[in-house]
């Protein structure tokens, strides 16, 4: 089938994987033909200490394992496809390990970070997250930590991010910038979702959206937990495709280890409660679990899916496959280099 050709054949790139904080997930992504993922090291206000623990854990993990590759540059990416490994990219969601140190950049830069959400939800000390009820934009630090973050090499992340500061971030950052895991408000108006206007801005940067399959982003719950299909999340692709045009469109699924099938539901209740309780998370943007995944894709084994569902909507090889990954190629190609 052209499906399965093309999806064998092509980059694949999930830009957003806060479920291989288990690792042992890892092989549910590489049976999903997937090239290059993205583990969350860090998230929120996470400590300089814990995400130096997360750095090392995960250089250990690469380590021991020959299907695996650390990616630092876009040709990494190339390489570990070519050698039949999958390419590993650190990813901090928020700016906690910073603290207020800029040199700390630097430091976490040569472990191998390459991607750094600015904030997540709330505000801090860069500016504010998508849940704040103000949102007066980028600090002065937040500046700093942006320009440092081109300096470096490292892709400037807007999701979970208010939309003043993502704004002023996009206005300020000279390298392409993302939201590596945001669907469209217009679509479906939740406060993690992004404006028109942000996607275009984004695009504008040479920088791109990455969709995300978190069911309580993709549709409303309708008085129960969200259940979308795999063209309800296509249709968030196609917003984005007819807004900003096929080379500004990827995937960063988020799939993470509190979403069915991943956990039992008692546990994901309590993890649920505790967000909600320490403020991370809002009840109307983050309603409570149990939570479903898109079942044609509802584990990253199943990515395969992906590339039919884009195939049956309409769009040629070409186009799946700068969805599927070439997108994030040609970002990551001029922020990191080859």
């Amino acid at each position: 089938m052209d499906a399965e050709r093309i999806h064998r054949d092509a980059i694949v790139i999930d830009a957003v994987a806060p479920l291989l904080d288990r690792k042992k997930y890892v092989d549910s992504y590489n049976a999903g033909g997937v090239t290059c993922v993205a583990p969350t090291i860090s998230a929120g206000t996470d400590s300089p200490a814990h995400a130096l623990h997360g750095i090392g854990s995960w250089l250990r993990f690469i380590r021991s394992r020959k299907d695996l590759k650390l990616v630092r540059t876009a040709s990494d990416i190339e390489a570990a496809k070519r050698d039949a490994q999958m390419g590993i990219l650190f990813h901090f969601q928020g700016t906690g390990p910073f603290q207020t140190d800029l040199d700390l950049v630097e430091a976490f830069q040569s472990l191998g970070l390459r991607m750094v959400q600015l904030t997540y939800n709330r505000r801090d000390y860069v500016g504010s997250g998508c849940e704040e009820d103000r949102d007066e934009g980028l600090s002065t630090f937040g500046k700093n930590l942006v320009r440092r973050l081109n300096e470096n090499k490292i892709v400037v992340d807007c999701t979970h991010t208010g939309y003043r500061t993502t704004m002023d971030a996009l206005s300020l950052t000279t390298q392409p910038a993302v939201f590596s895991h945001s669907n469209s408000a217009a679509l479906f108006p939740s406060r993690r979702n992004i404006q028109d206007d942000q996607a275009k801005a984004a695009a504008a940067t040479g920088g791109l959206v990455g969709v995300t399959a978190v069911p309580q982003f993709v549709v409303p719950g309708n008085n129960g937990p969200a259940r979308p299909s795999l063209d309800d999340l296509i249709g968030h692709i196609d917003h984005f495709v007819s807004l900003v045009g096929i080379d500004h469109v990827g995937l960063g699924l988020d799939y993470w280890w509190g979403t069915l099938p991943f956990s039992e539901v008692n546990f994901v209740i309590s993890e649920w409660e505790h967000y909600v309780n320490v403020g991370d998370w809002s009840r109307e943007a983050y309603p409570r679990p149990p939570h479903y995944n898109p079942p044609e894709i509802e584990t990253p084994d199943m990515l395969l899916g992906m590339t039919q569902g884009l195939l049956r909507r309409g769009y040629k090889e070409a186009d799946v496959r700068k969805i599927l990954g070439l997108n994030w190629m040609r970002v990551f190609r001029q922020v990191w280099g080859e």
